[in-house]
């Protein structure tokens, strides 16, 4: 909302950020820093705010012009009830949208670590473990050990974006 040099200095770190692959990213940290599932949330933490941090950047960039923050500019209100009661209730609708569909790709991500061998350990459940573990298997004739598990995170997932589909045509006033 302010700008300015720490607006700036985040957005670089998020332009340098999306340079990388986030799986790479994702990858190298749990190599470096090892299993566990702290570990593993942490890793998707770093790997997927800068979708969050662009979101809510272009959001309250849009926000701040229009005439309502203008005439509670107006009428005397200070900068941070303005973000309060104006600006926060008109960016939570993106985001969301895209918290629901970024639920798919933690998922699918969380289930590449774990296949890779650098996600959760082998003792805690995990679908990726699921996929590996039948892949070990799959041409001994036992295929639906890893197929089974891999439906599933592509049901789960294909759910989780309809659903992501669904609130964002129900939260987007121009469709209704």
């Amino acid at each position: 909302y302010f700008g300015g040099r720490l607006d700036s200095l985040l957005m670089r770190v998020v332009d340098i950020q999306l340079s990388f692959p986030a799986m790479l990213v994702a990858l190298f940290i749990m190599a470096a820093f090892g299993r566990g599932l702290g570990k593993l949330v942490t890793a998707l933490t770093i790997v997927g705010w800068v979708l969050y941090a662009r979101t809510v950047r272009g959001s309250v960039l849009v926000e701040k012009k229009k005439e309502y923050v203008d005439a509670a500019r107006l009428i005397g209100l200070s900068p941070f009830p303005i973000i309060l009661r104006h600006v926060l209730p008109n960016i939570l609708t993106p985001l969301i949208v895209i918290a629901t569909i970024h639920v798919g790709t933690v998922i699918l991500t969380e289930a590449t670590l774990s296949y890779l061998g650098v996600g959760v350990p082998v003792t805690r459940p995990s679908l990726g473990l699921l996929v590996k573990n039948g892949y070990d298997v799959l041409f001994s004739g036992l295929w639906w050990s890893s197929v089974f598990p891999g439906m599933f995170i592509m049901l789960l997932v294909f759910g989780i974006n309809l659903l992501g589909d669904f609130l964002r045509d129900e939260f987007n006033p121009r469709l209704k």
